[in-house]
């Protein structure tokens, strides 16, 4: 049995990577002032016990970093995965060097991160795109940061003898920066409290402009949930998914089926509907279900499936030759509402196409006339629990076919009959006259 790509696919990568991140911070806090600094041995070789004080404080910001790359992955970021890829041996490295009961699940995590995530390298093909609102703030940060730190070590006499290298005077533009303040280092001229104060204005701003460029983006996702629809960033992670394209009355129980079973993607162009499927918990991309760039944005070229099974037939034609058009291999289902259609439904891409009504018809109709195996054909087609018995229910199809035309024969050309219909949706139920 094949592996499934939900277990080895971009998903997966994401997740293992955000795990290893989560393990490798847990690991490092563990580990900090633990043995203090007494010397170990590893494999007959003798490390300094401070080695796995600095590898317990180093891992713990590898794991953060690693935190940062989940995201750039689940962006689809280039760089994010170049940037994992390089950190997950360092991590299994850490784990190594911290040799405590943490680091046995690290060393492993990280070397099943490096496989997964380095079979996906074609999944991560996104180049970091920055607005120009990120660039400027972002250099805003760097300049305010380098002006504290280079006018604080160049008015270092101005603080006494609290600063004397650049590193003291990054630490004291950083936590004036940050809002913090220590108070271990502080002017003590009338010069140098100007400069403070320059210092406190500049970074502090600069802060304010970073927190909000990177907030934004949350904010903006938590109203596209509110409104039902799906930031650019969950639309990166679908992978082998079931789309269903349109709403009709069919829709919700087909979602009811498919939930438990797939990750499922429901294209609406309808806000409020939209709205209503997204407050019950399903997936869904406010967009025209037949347009190209949505089934696109849909990831329909990654796509285990696509249901179109609207009420108008003619849209679910147009719908189905957009995504046999963009993705030639994927399975296409379709519901017509109309028994005529079914053919044409099959030549615009369909793989197999069922008509709801022409079955329910003939259910009904051979209940009507006393048929006994309708009840037990749904039965069988529902399963009481949730198992779908296919072969069992082709049949009782069969079953119920002969016992409505009177021909038990295998032979007997059923399809001529009355009642008679092929259980894979082609039109099949009879019109009901007497030959």
């Amino acid at each position: 049995m094949g592996i499934s790509r939900d277990w080895v696919g971009a998903r997966a990568s994401v997740v293992l990577t955000l795990l290893v991140g989560v393990l490798s911070v847990v690991t490092g806090i563990a580990n900090i002032g633990v043995g203090g600094a007494a010397d170990f041995h590893l494999v007959g070789v003798l490390v300094p016990g401070v080695v796995r004080q600095i590898t317990a404080f180093t891992g713990t910001l590898t794991g953060f970093v690693l935190l940062i790359c989940a995201f750039g992955l689940q962006r689809r970021l280039r760089a994010a995965w170049y940037a994992a890829v390089v950190l997950f041996p360092v991590t299994a490295a850490q784990g190594v060097l911290q040799t405590s009961q943490l680091s046995i699940p690290l060393i492993a995590l990280s070397a099943l991160a490096l496989l997964i995530v380095g079979m996906n390298v074609r999944a991560f093909d996104r180049d970091i795109s920055l607005t120009t609102t990120q660039i400027a703030s972002l250099s805003a940060l760097a300049g305010a940061q380098a002006y504290g730190t280079v006018g604080a070590f160049a008015l270092r006499e101005e603080f006494g003898n609290d600063v004397n290298t650049l590193l003291d005077a990054f630490y004291f533009s950083l936590v004036t920066g940050s809002t913090v303040g220590y108070g271990d280092i502080t002017p003590e001229s009338a010069v140098g409290k100007l400069f403070a104060l320059s210092v406190l204005l500049v970074t502090v701003s600069s802060f304010a402009v970073v927190l909000g460029v990177v907030f934004t983006p949350l904010i903006e996702a938590r109203f596209s949930k509110a409104l039902g629809r799906m930031t650019e960033e969950q639309l990166d992670v679908l992978d082998n998914h079931v789309l269903v394209l349109g709403f009709g009355d069919l829709t919700e129980p087909i979602l009811e089926e498919l939930a438990p079973k797939a990750n499922v993607l429901v294209v609406v162009d309808d806000e409020e509907r939209a709205r209503r499927l997204t407050e019950r918990g399903y997936t869904v991309l406010t967009d025209d279900p037949s347009d190209e760039e949505a089934q696109r944005r849909g990831k329909v070229d990654v796509a285990k499936a696509v249901i179109a099974a609207t009420n108008n037939d003619a849209e679910d034609a147009l719908t189905i030759l957009t995504a046999r058009q963009l993705n030639p291999e994927v399975t296409i289902v379709a519901a017509a509402t109309q028994r005529e259609n079914i053919d044409k439904l099959k030549r615009a891409g369909a793989d197999t196409v069922i008509s709801p009504a022409a079955l329910g018809a003939h259910f009904l109709a051979e209940s009507a006339l006393g048929g006994e195996g309708a009840e037990a054909l749904e039965a069988r087609l529902l399963g009481e629990d949730g198992d779908t018995d296919m072969e069992a229910a082709v049949a009782a199809v069969e079953e119920m076919n002969e016992t409505a035309s009177g021909d038990p024969s295998p032979g007997g050309d059923r399809d001529e009959e009355r009642g008679g219909f092929e259980f894979d949706g082609e039109d099949s139920a009879s019109d009901g006259r007497s030959s």
